[in-house]
């Protein structure tokens, strides 16, 4: 089992446990904006996505991590999706579910865990993530993550029956070619 260890959260491979968590997470429509969801999932669904969930980052293109805290208590998810070996990027997504947990540096600590594996095991050149242009607290989170503006792509989502813009951010890994 995959544990990235910080110093107040640590991440880890999805379990069969965590199926009303997400079930919670994906019929939350607050965020659907930020998956880009439309529909609610059922746990019959769920259950079977999480049966797949140990397959390899380099099968699936993607790895969907549970953030937990010290209590062992999953507070977040933390996702890569559209791995591209070849190219070696991938981009990153980030949920913290309650407020509670929010603006208390979890998401700061789990993007620089997931930052690091990506680099340092993956060998990835560079990360990206599509940010609304509402979402201050992910375009601070990135921003003081070092990730560069890079784009503004405008009128990109339909959200309640208006267009929104979307940042595209990069962090492009110097240390390696």
């Amino acid at each position: 089992m995959l544990t990235l260890q910080g110093k107040h959260i640590y991440l880890r491979a999805l379990e069969p446990e965590d199926l009303a968590f997400i079930h919670d997470i994906e019929n939350d429509e607050t965020i659907w904006e930020i998956s880009n969801t439309i529909t609610p999932y059922s746990k019959y669904l769920i259950k079977q996505y999480l049966d797949q969930a140990h397959k390899d980052i380099f099968e699936v293109k993607q790895l969907r991590l549970v953030i937990c805290n010290t209590n062992d208590e999953a507070i977040g998810l933390i996702d890569v999706f559209d791995f591209d070996f070849k190219n070696r990027r991938a981009g990153i997504g980030i949920l913290i579910k309650d407020s509670e947990n929010k603006q208390k540096g979890f998401g700061k600590e789990a993007v620089q865990l997931l930052t690091n594996y990506c680099f340092t095991h993956l060998d990835l050149h560079q990360l990206y993530c599509n940010i609304s242009e509402e979402n201050e607290a992910s375009l601070t989170l990135f921003k003081n993550q070092g990730f560069k503006e890079v784009g503004l792509k405008k009128d990109w989502n339909f959200v309640n029956g208006h267009y929104k813009n979307e940042y595209l951010f990069q962090l492009i890994n110097t240390d390696v070619y």
